[in-house]
């Protein structure tokens, strides 16, 4: 990759992120007071210790919220301050204020609550059974799969866990509030979303939106944590602001952000699945269990991608798959890359790897006769284009070489009693467009300055996946000019409004076409006066680096020269971009229509070495071909294709997120939370792109890039039991079990031990 200023500054380390931003004077710093249990009624609030500590202490709690106490959106159950039952450990009942950080956590630790602590629910499927739900269930049907399975000549049936995932972005949580005359705020906020942060504020501070500036200079990470999530802590330093007049930083540490913050949902699942006698895929049924956490949040729009992706890369003609959101005392689990999509993946995986070896068939050769193919459909009835899952297959079989690795790993596991191998190969198909259609829109502002540079602002946040990059790229090979003269601003609703989440892979779609657009009609426009200017027809005029050329004959015009010509002709060197994802419907009662724009497909094949006597392995190996259409730019897409497979293969191995029954978590440092590093990752990983694959249905026909690789993750899941599968049954630690393997995610290797020793929990 070309060095540019972003990355400089990275390597230097010079960048400015939310915390370096330097105080101003007299800024307050805010703590929040948070809920001592999982589910309590609080009686009352006593600030007499915290505000004679010193006279810059100040306590907010919800009586001081002038407008709406409510962040809520799907769902109103979510107040900025609890004002009488909290739901979960770890909810805000008070902010306190002072001069300094550790002033203001003094304050924080010496305001007491009275409150009454309540029974608490922590397991979806004890919620569900309470009838405790965040919104009713939701169900997608194909076919007739109770009649398909009276045909089937295999039925497999049994149950799945999947747990949750912390983000661990290396930015926390943050915001810091700037009160402004008439009553207006500027907040910078960490946030994926900042039109939603400014809508947030403007509801609980009874503000118009235009009395709310919100900008999102850069993120140090967020990977779906800071969609929804970020709104809280901007919404509360807005509120200090507007109370004190003056500027208000909240800014968590790493234990408040992984103690108060949502995570990715757990799921527990229960699947059916039939087939006939040649291994095709005849019937499908499946009912998730989402815990949702305490609140809303984004889970009906996880549970709705879940639901998408049921049936993963996979032809299934009779479907019926069945969401719940349970709703228990746990921070409410939020969006992470993916956005429910691994949940509903894995489940079909586990459900083919049971019909595999009830059936004795290969898992590989089961896989690929069922795989979906032009002219298919999806079972929410949009038919299947432009569809590659045969050729990333089949190349992956091609890198990998899986006939002879498959020889070599059944060899060595005839030769080894103690140490066996293991390797998975895993097909994915994943959507891309938001599955709530109003989102699929965005926006862009781009100047042509004077001396011929160039400012673009969007809707796009900049969180380390280089979304600021890819526009840069598009916008100077859309004005013909190098990139270093075209600048992408930080994120700010004051310029591009409106906006919604740089999330679900769409952030270089949809603001890379608004930009573009943009950038065309500003080109447009100079071609029209150079067309006068060299006496020639438009039509036959380009700008390519930085010169204006006529068919293949470069010209004296200078982009530079052009565009001053321009300005002193009082032509418009401003332009708006908008753009809307074309061809999306749903019919939300009747489960069809076609929701996303494209498909991006792609395969993995892992393998993994177990320690049979310890339950602990390593991964040896990937290989991943993926359709990324026409790169825009090769090294950040190949870095997103490492880091996504990274964080899934961890999501399927490692991190195991623990709660005990009272709704504390466990896991809520980086010495018990256990994140994949080098050492975890597989000493060799071949990533290929899939080649003369371009997608017209994108900007430059290129794919999204940052969520659907983490998918291949799985693989590594299914690697690992592939290897446990082969320890040698007389071992003398493994003992005889007739119950059903359950199928729980991550497979760490205490869960390893466990299955060696026919252990089920």
């Amino acid at each position: 990759m070309k060095p540019t200023k972003e990355s400089e500054l990275n390597l230097s380390g010079a960048t400015r992120y939310l915390d370096d931003l330097p105080a101003t004077e007299g800024m307050l710093y805010g703590v929040p007071l948070t809920s001592p249990c999982a589910r309590g009624l609080l009686r009352g609030i006593d600030a007499s210790a915290a505000l004679a500590l010193d006279a810059s202490v100040s306590v907010l709690t919800a009586s001081d919220i002038p407008g709406e106490n409510q962040l809520g959106e799907a769902v109103s159950d979510e107040s900025l301050l609890v004002d009488g039952e909290w739901s979960y450990l770890g909810q805000c009942l008070a902010l306190a204020l002072a001069a300094t950080p550790s002033l203001a956590r003094k304050a924080a630790a010496l305001v007491r609550i009275v409150y009454d602590e309540l029974e608490a629910v922590t397991d979806a499927r004890a919620a569900a059974e309470s009838g405790s739900f965040i919104l009713p269930s939701r169900t997608m049907r194909s076919g007739d799969p109770a009649s398909a399975f009276s045909r089937c000549a295999i039925v497999v049936e049994g149950r799945v866990e999947s747990g949750g995932q912390e983000h661990v972005y290396l930015e926390a949580q943050g915001a810091i509030a700037e009160s402004l005359e008439g009553g207006r705020v500027r907040v910078v906020s960490g946030t994926q979303a900042p039109s939603g942060v400014q809508r947030a504020i403007a509801r609980t501070l009874g503000l118009g939106m235009h009395d709310v500036e919100v900008e999102a200079r850069r993120l140090g990470g967020a990977f779906g944590g800071k969609e929804d999530q970020a709104a809280q802590w901007a919404a509360l330093a807005a509120l200090g602001a507007a109370r004190t007049g003056k500027t208000v930083k909240v800014y968590l540490n790493r234990r408040e952000d992984m103690n108060w913050t949502g995570k990715r949902h757990p799921y527990s699942s229960d699947y059916k699945l039939g087939l006939d006698a040649e291994g095709r895929i005849l019937a499908y049924e499946a009912d998730y269990y989402q815990n949702s956490g305490a609140c809303c949040d984004l889970s009906p729009a996880i549970l709705s991608r879940t639901l998408f992706h049921a049936a993963s890369a996979y032809r299934i003609p009779n479907l019926r798959v069945t969401g719940r959101m349970c709703r228990t005392n746990l921070p409410p689990f939020t969006a992470f890359r993916g956005f429910g999509a691994p949940q509903g993946v894995f489940v079909i995986e586990c459900a083919l790897d049971a019909a595999a070896r009830e059936g004795g068939w290969d898992p590989v050769e089961l896989r690929l006769k069922n795989l979906l193919a032009e002219g298919d459909s999806f079972h929410f009835g949009q038919p299947v284009a432009d569809c590659r899952a045969r050729r990333t297959v089949d190349r992956t079989l091609e890198l990998s070489r899986w006939t002879e690795l498959r020889a070599e790993i059944d060899s060595f596991n005839s030769a080894h009693r103690l140490v066996k191998r293991g390797a998975a190969i895993l097909p994915i198909c994943f959507g891309v467009s938001f599955t709530k259609l109003v989102m699929n829109q965005g926006g862009a502002l781009v100047h042509v300055y004077g001396d011929g540079s160039v400012s673009v602002s969007t809707g796009a946040v900049e969180m380390g996946q280089q979304v600021a990059r890819k526009i840069q790229v598009i916008a100077a090979r859309s004005l013909g000019i190098p990139e270093g003269l075209v600048r992408v601003e930080s994120t700010r609703t004051a310029s591009v409004a409106n906006t919604y989440s740089t999330a679900a892979s769409t952030g270089s779609d949809i603001n890379g076409m608004a930009a573009l657009a943009a950038c065309e009609e500003i080109r447009g426009r100079l071609l029209g006066l150079a067309a006068r200017m060299l006496g020639a027809d438009k039509g036959e005029l380009r700008i390519e680096s930085g010169f204006v050329t006529k068919g293949c004959e470069i010209t004296e015009l200078a982009w530079k020269e052009l565009v001053d010509k321009a300005h002193l002709d009082r032509i418009d060197l401003s332009a708006h971009g908008f753009y809307a994802t074309p061809g999306l419907f749903y019919d939300m009662k009747a489960e069809r229509g076609s929701p996303f724009a494209y498909h991006v497909y792609g395969c993995s094949a892992v393998t993994a070495t177990l320690d049979a006597l310890r339950g602990t392995y390593r991964f040896d190996e990937a290989f991943i071909v993926h359709d990324v259409g026409e790169s825009i730019d090769y090294d950040v897409d190949l870095g997103q294709v490492e880091g996504a497979f990274a964080q899934g293969l961890g999501w399927a191995a490692l991190e195991d997120l623990r709660y005990d029954e009272r709704g504390r978590l466990l896991s809520d440092t980086l010495s018990t939370y256990k994140l994949p590093d080098l050492r975890f990752m597989p000493s060799a990983v071949k990533i290929e792109f899939l080649e003369g694959a371009p997608n017209p249905k994108a900007v430059m026909r290129s794919k999204a890039i940052g969520e659907p690789p983490l998918l291949y993750g799985i693989a590594g899941y299914f690697a690992i039991l592939d290897a446990l599968r082969a320890v040698d049954r007389t071992h003398p630690t493994k003992a005889p079990s007739s119950a059903p393997y359950a199928y729980d995610l991550p497979m760490t290797p205490e869960k390893a031990l466990d299955f060696i020793q026919g252990v089920r929990r």
